[in-house]
């Protein structure tokens, strides 16, 4: 059974059975704004240290970047266009493989040349993120990101994390000015 979730819920992933291994998938529609498809949503993930920043680059997962070298990460590719039903993109996460430093793993989303394209997020509609077990397949959490986001492009949608021997999830749900290059600067990832 999934548990729904607000913004700001911390949830522990698993409860009477260990949960290793999950795909964290994230979704969205813009179809209603965007008649030409190009409005182009890329999920990403930080892992980050307890002081809150990357090691080095390889710890920031995106379309460019599909694996973070411990194998603990995998991107499953970049959604050009978000059309179609169910989960646009797909971050699985190997909780056994990642890391020892690895305090937090931080799971955004963000507008490609969303300036550009004087795009924002008050233009996306029914976004999520959802945990899957990738064991059972089972749906463990869902967290529909209803905020409006205004002229925010980039989302922290949630993010798992250490507390003590277990792993939670927060449902973050905090817009970002700046697209992925403010969210590269948070999390100090070197940005060319």
């Amino acid at each position: 059974m999934s548990i729904s979730l607000k913004k700001g819920d911390k949830v522990a992933l698993s409860k009477d059975s260990i949960v290793n291994r999950i795909s964290v998938c994230l979704g969205w529609d813009t179809a209603k704004y965007d008649d030409d498809g190009d409005f182009d949503l890329d999920a990403s993930a930080f892992v980050v240290t307890k002081a809150g920043i990357t090691r080095s680059d390889n710890d920031f997962v995106f379309y460019n970047n599909l694996k973070h070298p411990s194998g603990g990460v995998i991107h499953s590719g970049d959604n050009l266009t978000g059309f179609g039903e169910g989960d646009d993109e797909v971050i699985k996460v190997d909780l056994e493989k990642l890391p020892k430093y690895a305090d937090r793993v931080v799971f955004c989303v963000t507008i490609f040349e969303a300036e550009r394209r004087m795009q924002n997020f008050g233009m996306v509609e029914n976004s999520y993120i959802r945990i899957v077990d990738d064991v059972t397949g089972n749906e463990i959490m869902r967290y529909d990101l209803k905020e409006k986001f205004g002229n925010s492009t980039a989302i922290i949608a949630g993010e798992i994390y250490r507390d003590e021997s277990k792993w939670k999830f927060h449902a973050v749900g905090e817009g970002r000015d700046g697209g992925l290059l403010e969210l590269c600067k948070e999390f100090e990832v070197e940005v060319e």
